[in-house]
C-alpha cells in the first residue's frame, strides 16, 4: 500500500517496482528552484564542478526575493553576476526583483504540480507539497548537481499522516494548526519523514492555508509536507500549470504513523523565542508588549492573509510600527484592486515591495536590541530578524490584533469588532 511519496519517487526514478521507505533512489527532477541568495552558491559549485551546460534551461526557476531591492553594493554585484549566468545559460524562468517570494512565485507560475518531484535551494521548498507534489529543500552543491544533470539521489521517506478534525473558531487559521502540530511533535518529530495532512478540516481549507501548513513542515524536521491533491488543487492550477500532470494519492492504510487532532477548541497559537516548537496559546502571553508587527513572507503573505488583517485594522490605527509585505506582485495587484492596501495604509501600516523583507534579517525592518516583533514568518531563531531582537510567531489575525493593541491579545469577537 504505497503513499504519495513512494508513488512520486517510483515514477521519478523510472523504477519498474514501487519504491520503499528507506530505499535510496536516483530521481529525475521536474523543476528546480534557487533564489538570489542560494543561486550565488549553487553557481559557484556548478563552476567548480567543471560544468558548462545546464541540463534543461526551461526547468530551472530563479526568482530574486531575499534581498530586494539590493541593500548595498555587494548584494547588487552578486545579483548582477547571477543575472549574467542566467543569460549565458538561457534560463527562461527568471523572475527579477519585485516578482515576489520564491515559494509564492513558483506555484503561481505553475511549477508546483501534483505528482511531481520539485526541489528548491531553500528549506521551505516543502511549501510545494500543498499541490500534491513532493517538494523539498536541498543545499547549494546538490542544486549544482541538479543544474548539471537534472537528477539527485534521495532516501524514500516514511510517511506520517496528521488528520485534522473539528470546527475552527473565528480567526483560527492554518498557521495556528501548524504551530500546534509543531509544538506537539517538536522540531525533530518528523526528521526525514514526509508529513501528509488529511481530514475534513484540510479538505475544507483554502490553497493558501494548505501552503501555510506545508511551508512549516520543515520546522519539525520533515523532508516534505503534503496535502493530497483534489478539485481545489485543479481549480487553482487551471491556467497556471506549465505541463499536464498526473495526481497521485496515498492508498488506504499506507501510512507508517498516524495522529489525529481535534481543533474545535484551538486557541490562537504563538511560538515564543527562540524555538518554533515552543508554542503557547495566546491567552498565556496576553499583555506582552510589542514593538513591531510584521505580516508577510512565504508563510503568510498571501491575499487571504492580507484580507484578514484589513478586516481587523479597518477604521483603526496601529499602535506600533507595522510592516506588511505581499508575497508576490500578483498578490499586491489583487490587494490593490480590492482596496485592501488602501485600508492597511489608512490604518498606519507600511507596505513594502513583494519579497522576503526582514524575515531573514538582511535588511528592512530588522529589530533593535531587546525589541519584540510579532511576526507571521516561519522562524524565530536568534538573529533571525536582527541580532538582538525577539520574534514571536503567530497568524495574520493574531498579528493584526497585536498591531492595534500594542500587545499580545486574544482575538475579539468578529461581530462586535470587525463588522
Amino acid at each position: 500500500m504505497p503513499t504519495i511519496s513512494q508513488k512520486i519517487f517510483s515514477r521519478a526514478s523510472g523504477s519498474a517496482r514501487m519504491a520503499e521507505p528507506g530505499e535510496i533512489v536516483e530521481a529525475g527532477i521536474d523543476y528546480a528552484m534557487s533564489h538570489d541568495g542560494t543561486s550565488v552558491l549553487a553557481i559557484k559549485a556548478f563552476l567548480e564542478m567543471g560544468s558548462d551546460k545546464v541540463w534543461d534551461p526551461d526547468r530551472v526557476v530563479i526568482p530574486f526575493d531575499h534581498i530586494v531591492p539590493a541593500n548595498n553594493e555587494i548584494a547588487a554585484t552578486l545579483q548582477k553576476e547571477v543575472r549574467t549566468w542566467i543569460r549565458n545559460h538561457g534560463i527562461t524562468n527568471f523572475f527579477d526583483c519585485g516578482s515576489g517570494v520564491c515559494h509564492q512565485v513558483f506555484p503561481e507560475q505553475g511549477f508546483a504540480l501534483p505528482g511531481n518531484l520539485v526541489v528548491g535551494a531553500d528549506s521551505h521548498s516543502c511549501t510545494y507539497g500543498a499541490f500534491g507534489a513532493f517538494g523539498t529543500g536541498v543545499g547549494a552543491t546538490d542544486m549544482a548537481e541538479i543544474y548539471s544533470r537534472g537528477r539527485l539521489w534521495f532516501k524514500v521517506p516514511e510517511t506520517i499522516a496528521i488528520k485534522i478534525v473539528g470546527t475552527l473558531k473565528p480567526f483560527i487559521s492554518a498557521k495556528d494548526i501548524a504551530l500546534m502540530v509543531i509544538g506537539k511533535h517538536g522540531s525533530d518529530g518528523a526528521t526525514y519523514k514526509a508529513v501528509e495532512y488529511i481530514g475534513p478540516v484540510i479538505e475544507d481549507m483554502s490553497i493558501s492555508g494548505r501552503m501555510t501548513l506545508c511551508n512549516l513542515g520543515v520546522e519539525m524536521g520533515a523532508k516534505a509536507s503534503i496535502v493530497p491533491p483534489d478539485e481545489k488543487t485543479d481549480a487553482w492550477l487551471r491556467g497556471r500549470a506549465r505541463q499536464a500532470y498526473q495526481p497521485v494519492r496515498s492508498d488506504p492504510d499506507s501510512y507508517d504513523y498516524e495522529f489525529e487532532y481535534d481543533v474545535t477548541d484551538l486557541e490562537p497559537q504563538v511560538a515564543v523565542p527562540f524555538r518554533v516548537d515552543t508554542v503557547k496559546p495566546v491567552s498565556e502571553l496576553e499583555g506582552l508588549e510589542i514593538d513591531q508587527v510584521f505580516i508577510g513572507t512565504c508563510t503568510n503573505g498571501r491575499l487571504e492573509d492580507l484580507e484578514v488583517a484589513a478586516r481587523i485594522l479597518k477604521g483603526r490605527q496601529v499602535k506600533v510600527r507595522t510592516l506588511i509585505i505581499p508575497a508576490s506582485r500578483e498578490v499586491l495587484l489583487e490587494a490593490l484592486q480590492k482596496g485592501i492596501i488602501e485600508t492597511l495604509v489608512q490604518a498606519g501600516a507600511m507596505i513594502a515591495p513583494p519579497g522576503c523583507g526582514p524575515c531573514l534579517g538582511a535588511h528592512m525592518g530588522v529589530l533593535g536590541e531587546g525589541e519584540v516583533c510579532l511576526s507571521t514568518s516561519n522562524r524565530n531563531f536568534p538573529g533571525r530578524m536582527g541580532r538582538a531582537g525577539r520574534v514571536y510567531l503567530a497568524s495574520p489575525a493574531t498579528a493584526a490584533f497585536g498591531a492595534i493593541k500594542g500587545y499580545l491579545a486574544r482575538p475579539e469577537k468578529l461581530a462586535a469588532d470587525t463588522t
